[in-house]
């Protein structure tokens, strides 16, 4: 191990989250491209050697991490009392803001069929996702944090998991947040009034086709007779 990879190891041992070659760089007084190569070189010797201790890529930047053979030993040592994890309703709305950030809270309400109120202010109080801007109608848009990366061990957000075997073009992406909020929409029988205006204007496009056929079996009947008033009788006049 040269100088420069000791004075890195010192450094990540110093930081608590990830940090990034560029800083490290800027501390120590080396090119960037430096950095990354000794930090490579760095995490091979942690695994060649065996060593307790693992340097792994997280959230764009760098970390010290202890190794996973260790991991029931240190739940022992440092038992305390643990975060809950996440109900169903949390994980469904943190799943929605991953794939489709960044989406405001009617969206993801749209999208599950249920209010999700609870569930942001719960992952936004546990770090999870945070506010990003607003949207078009000013609706507050969520997107998720830089702890989310590190919980659940991503470089960034292009290691999430596929959903589907194909990339979809962003028309496609578009389609499927569609039809998703339609969905969700169904499930709280959102009134028509309520729904997208393609879907207005496919209903109303229904309601004037309905008109315009009454009006034309109306059209086709033939028209009644107009009534006729019956004349009064004229006035007997008195002779005499």
């Amino acid at each position: 191990m040269d100088e420069l990879q000791r004075i890195l190891e010192g450094l990540l041992f110093l930081c608590p989250d990830p940090v990034t070659p560029a800083a490290l760089a800027e501390a120590v007084g080396v090119d960037a491209d430096e950095i990354v190569d000794a930090l490579e070189r760095l995490a091979i010797a942690y695994e060649d050697e065996g060593r307790g201790l693992v340097l792994r890529q997280l959230a764009g930047g760098w970390q010290l991490s202890s190794d996973p053979v260790a991991e029931e030993a240190a739940r022992r040592l440092l038992a305390k009392p643990r975060t809950p994890p996440l109900t169903a309703a949390q994980a469904e709305t943190l799943a929605i803001v991953a794939y489709l950030q960044p989406v405001s809270r009617p969206e993801i309400a749209r999208i599950r069929g249920v209010n999700a109120e609870s569930a942001a202010a719960t992952l936004i109080e546990r770090g999870l996702i945070e506010e990003t801007g607003r949207s078009q109608f000013g609706a507050v848009l969520y997107r998720t944090s830089e702890l989310f990366l590190r919980l659940f061990g991503l470089e960034s957000l292009k290691d999430l998991p596929e959903v589907t075997a194909w990339d979809p073009t962003p028309e496609v992406a578009a389609s499927i947040r569609e039809r998703l909020l339609r969905a969700g929409e169904a499930r709280l029988g959102v009134p028509a009034a309520a729904q997208p205006a393609e879907g207005r204007e496919a209903a109303e496009g229904r309601e004037a086709a309905e008109v315009d056929g009454e009006a034309e079996a109306i059209e086709g009947e033939p028209e009644p007779a107009p009534e006729v008033a019956e004349p009064e009788p004229a006035p007997v006049i008195p002779i005499g």
